[in-house]
Order: structure tokens, then sequence, then C-alpha cells
């Protein structure tokens, strides 16, 4: 009862939220649309996003921006999901939140070594960074090297992992991506385990060790397929845990000397059978249709509780990389079956 009382005025909320999400159907005709200026006009119908779309002027229709203003109503409902929790709750987004900021360094990263004169347009993100977040903004958009970046970033916590990168001799804009994620990862597990309690924790206990598990299959098997990697060099872009994957498991597929033995392993672990029934689908969008059925059963089983906010924010972030997906499709003049395709993953 206590859980209900606690997260009655939240779930309300969230599936006020939820059910302005676009559905297949809404892909479909946005599949079949023939120019960007079409695609914004069908957006202009749709609730979640008519206030953003009406903000853009037809000379702006490039993905840049189109990208800015759909990640400017994923971030309008962060904010309203964050003033109807309560302390328990905003504990756990404020934790949540890490996954933007390192989205942020990450860009910013991508700033400094590809030596842009003029960083993006990241101003709108400005006035939910300063309310929310450990980073200023002004300080990373103005750094003019790696150096810089780092020394900006000296009074929070991803200074500690990116320093020693920083140290080191010909270090590339792929290990200080790896480094944050590494860490990224590790703090979540590790965080997210100590701050959640009882059904909650062992919901996300399931969910975040699925995510690792699933994404270190998909690295370990691009670093065989594409790279042609080393055991030794593969582990060090792994994250460190194991949840569903046993350590034997784990030890395996690192070191299974090529592609076919690799996919042999994985067909005698727990993931196999998960696969199974979506297979045909990339690995890629393999792991997300896995990972959106685990979301929506948990949000399904225990509404009242933090899978309504997981879930939600899981959905609508996956809404907006589809979007931003098949607005690039139209505009490269592909058809609404190979965009359909991009969008599900399986090329037709």
């Amino acid at each position: 009862m206590g859980n209900v009382m606690t997260y009655s005025g939240l779930t309300t909320k969230v599936r006020a939220m939820q059910a302005k999400l676009l559905n297949g159907r809404d892909f479909e005709n946005i599949a079949n649309l023939r120019s960007v200026p079409e695609a914004i006009e069908y957006l202009k119908e749709k609730p979640a996003y008519v206030r953003y779309m009406e903000q853009i002027d037809v000379s702006l229709y490039h993905r840049g921006n189109i990208e800015k203003i759909l990640y400017q109503s994923l971030f309008d409902d962060y904010t309203r999901i964050f003033r109807f929790a309560g302390m328990e709750q905003k504990k756990f987004l404020k934790l949540y939140w890490k996954r933007y900021e390192i989205d942020l360094i990450n860009y910013c990263l991508r700033i400094v070594f590809n030596h842009y004169d003029m960083p993006f347009d990241i101003e709108y993100k400005k006035v939910f960074f300063d309310k929310y977040s450990q980073i200023s903004i002004d300080k990373l958009i103005m750094s003019r090297n790696v150096e810089e970046l780092i020394d900006n970033l000296k009074d929070t916590e991803y200074y500690a992992p990116l320093q020693p990168i920083r140290e080191s001799e010909g270090a590339t804009l792929f290990d200080y991506d790896l480094a944050l994620d590494l860490y990224y990862f590790s703090e979540m597990w590790r965080k997210s385990r100590q701050l959640l309690k009882g059904k909650e924790r062992e919901m996300y206990i399931r969910d975040f060790g699925s995510r690792i598990d699933l994404l270190n299959i998909q690295w370990i098997y691009r670093a065989k397929k594409y790279y042609n990697m080393l055991p030794p060099d593969i582990y060090s872009l792994t994250i460190p845990i194991q949840y569903r994957l046993s350590v034997d498991e784990f030890k395996g597929l690192v070191e299974a000397p090529t592609v076919e033995e690799y996919e042999k392993r994985l067909e005698e672990t727990y993931y196999a059978e998960k696969y199974a029934d979506i297979s045909g689908k990339t690995l890629e969008a393999a792991y997300k249709e896995y990972m959106r059925r685990l979301y929506v059963s948990d949000r399904r089983r225990n509404p009242y509780s933090i899978a309504t906010v997981n879930t939600y924010l899981f959905l609508k972030e996956e809404e907006i990389y589809k979007l931003t997906t098949a607005l690039e499709c139209i505009r490269y003049g592909l058809s609404s079956r190979e965009t359909l395709g991009y969008l599900g993953g399986v090329m037709q």
C-alpha cells in the first residue's frame, strides 16, 4: 500500500505522457512521406510534438535543428517527471541523468578532436543542465582542446576516469568514449543497487544486469567480426560485470577463435532463447527489442514503482532515435520499405 501511495501521482502523470507516444502506425505513415517538411507537418498533429515543431522555421529543416527540438521534448518530459517525483524517486532520477551528462561530454570531445570552428548549438540544454547537472555547459563548449576540456571537468566525478587517459600517449577519441562508458555502467550498477530497495532493487538489477550482458555480447561480436581483435583487447573494452552470463561463458565468448565458434557458444547461454523469437533482426535491434519487452513487463507487473519511470524514459529515447532515423531516411530518398527496415533493424 505504501508504494501505491508514494507513486500514485507520478504513475498517473507518466501514464498521461505514455498515451502521447507514437505507435507503429505512426511510423508507417512517416516512412511513406516523401519530404522532411511533410514529416514535420505530420508531427505537428501529435500532442507530444506540436509545440516543438511549430518553433521550427522552414529554413532550419536540417537534422541538427530537428534533433535538437526532439531532445528538448525529452528533457521537458524528464522535468515533468522530476516535478512529480518524491525524494527517493528524485535520487534515482538524478542518477539517471548521468547518461545525458555522458552524452554531452562525448559530444564536446568530438568538437575538440575534430577541430570544429563552432560547436553545435546546445544552448537549449543549458536550462536543464544548470538545474540538474554538475557540468557547466559554458565551460565545456569553450574548451579549445582536450586538455582544457578535461580541466573544465575537474570539479565533477568525470575528471578521475578521464585524467589517466589524457596522461597516456596517443589517446584517441575511442579511448575517452570507452573510459566514460565503463565508468557510467560501473557507477550505475553500484549506486542504483545501493539506492533502491526491495522489489525495485530486484527489478533494476535484472534490467540493468541484462543490459550490461547484452551490450557485452554485442561488443564482443563486433570486435571479432569487424576488427579481428584479440582476446586481451576485447577484455579491455567490455564492462567488467556479468549478470546472467557466468564467468566461464563470458570468457568463452571473448576467447572464441572465430565468429562461428562465438555464435555456437552464445547458443549455450541464457540469452540464446531470449534472442530466438526476435531472430532476423540486427544484433543491436534484437538488444533493443529484448530490453523493451523487459521494461514493459516490469511496468505492467509493478505500475507503482520506479519501473514506470524507467520504462517511459527508455521508450521516449527510442522514439526520438527512430524519428531522427526516419527523417534521415526521408532526406536521402529511401523507400518506405527501406526506412521501416532501418527502424525495425531488419534490412529489406
